[in-house]
């Protein structure tokens, strides 16, 4: 071992031991260039130091061997095996003092593993650091992004959607992690990467909701990424904007309501956006084959924006809209009109759309298979059942936690000195503008 990585063993030693870990924290960063450069013997570093006892050295390790891995090839399961006993048991009180530092290390472990196509190996890896890290149920970190990711190549999504269906009244940055820290962001530990994977979240949650078919809770997320106050447009929110007007048609048969103030949207997304617009135009006119027809049309960009599967979502939305149409206007329908009025292929196949949303509530109606009938029935929900009042009474329950912590959350913005500062900066300037008028000497003169 080289009398540089000596020392930075000696120093990582010394100041744990005393537990200076701010001082330890601030000094680390530097020595992250000397540990990528000598990535061949950090193994050798890693066997002088305790993980529970030098956790903030060991990330340093960690972190330079991942910023190495693209020139030094390490081998990916003993990384793996590395990322997966640090999370395990490191000091957590020593981890906070390097919050950025852990953030950096949790990429750059998604972004290897995703190049080595081992993405379904980190899941339980970042679950456990969000666990570790966050510092509360419904805290936003920029490692849930990467899980989000991980969970989307690998196609397995139990572990992340409990993350998912954690309403969000908090949010962890590295430019607010400096800040609690008194440190000034490096090269390792951009702020301006905030904003990215706050966007990256909400898209990839969209995208996991979407390939879950939980279409409503999709649309949210889809709109969470484009209504975010923005200066300019993120190609992320582009993408989500894209999925947002498919997910739409699906949920609501439209475009989703869009507050006014986004004027990112009305001036860069719908220009950029102009096949999806024409899906818009084309679903309202209720025509299965006018559709069909404009997916065709653009399926060479639907394919190319990953969003060919959607578009052939929003096809079958409009088979079952129609059918729902068809409830209102008629009691009994033979399934070959059924299919003969919402632009089916056959009979076999409209019987096949019927007992599908039969299955899932979306129609209540029943089919005598003898003369191939359909008879449409109303709602057979009397809302007296046991079943239904608890069902209002947790939905009671959640609306008032909610009004709790909108309170709460008020509360803490107007005892925020900022916020007062600025509150009071503005009625001063409505005081001036009211007397603008100064006088100096006898007002009578």
């Amino acid at each position: 071992m080289g009398s540089a990585l000596e020392n930075y063993v000696n120093q990582v030693r010394t100041l744990s031991a005393s537990a200076s870990y701010r001082e330890l924290a601030d000094e680390l960063p530097e020595s992250l260039s000397l540990l990528a450069r000598n990535w061949s013997i950090l193994d050798n570093v890693l066997e002088t130091l305790d993980m529970q006892q030098h956790t903030l050295g060991v990330l340093y390790v960690l972190l330079a061997k991942l910023h190495s891995s693209s020139t030094a090839n390490p081998e990916p399961v003993q990384l793996i095996h590395l990322m997966r006993d640090f999370v395990q048991r490191n000091n957590t009180d020593q981890l906070r003092f390097a919050v950025c530092a852990f953030y950096e290390t949790c990429h750059l472990f998604s972004d290897f593993l995703v190049q080595k196509g081992m993405s379904v190996l980190g899941i339980r890896i970042l679950s456990r650091a969000i666990d570790q890290i966050r510092q509360m149920d419904t805290q936003l970190t920029p490692i849930h992004a990467d899980l989000c990711l991980l969970s989307l190549k690998a196609k397995n999504f139990s572990v992340v959607i409990p993350y998912l269906d954690a309403d969000i009244t908090d949010i962890s940055t590295v430019a607010a992690e400096c800040k609690t820290q008194q440190q000034q962001p490096n090269q390792h530990t951009d702020a301006n990467n905030d904003a990215k994977y706050f966007l990256l979240y909400y898209y990839y949650g969209g995208m996991i909701y979407t390939a879950l078919k939980n279409y409503e809770r999709a649309l949210y997320f889809f709109e969470v990424c484009i209504t975010t106050p923005a200066m300019a447009m993120s190609h992320i929110m582009l993408e989500a904007y894209k999925k947002f007007l498919m997910v739409s048609l699906i949920v609501e048969g439209k475009i989703a309501f869009i507050p006014k103030n986004t004027q990112v949207i009305g001036r860069f997304m719908k220009p950029m956006a102009n096949h999806y617009h024409d899906l818009v135009n084309v679903y309202a006119n209720s025509s299965s084959e006018e559709l069909r027809i404009i997916i065709l049309k653009y399926s060479e960009a639907f394919t190319r924006d990953n969003n060919m599967g959607l578009a052939k979502q929003v096809a079958t939305s409009l088979y079952k809209r129609n059918i729902q149409r068809l409830t209102k206007t008629f009691l009994t329908l033979s399934l070959s009109d059924v299919a003969s009025r919402v632009q089916l292929s056959s009979a076999a196949e409209a019987e096949r759309y019927i007992l599908n949303m039969i299955k899932s509530g979306e129609i209540y109606a029943s089919i005598n298979q003898k003369d191939g009938m359909v008879l449409f029935k109303d709602d057979p929900e009397k809302y007296n059942s046991p079943d239904m009042f608890l069902n209002v009474q947790t939905n009671i329950s959640q609306v008032l936690e909610l009004v709790k912590q909108i309170n709460k959350m008020e509360e803490e913005i107007i005892l925020n000195p900022l916020y007062v500062k600025k509150a009071l900066g503005s009625q001063d300037d409505d005081l001036t503008s009211q007397h603008p008028k100064t006088f100096s000497g006898d007002p009578t003169d």
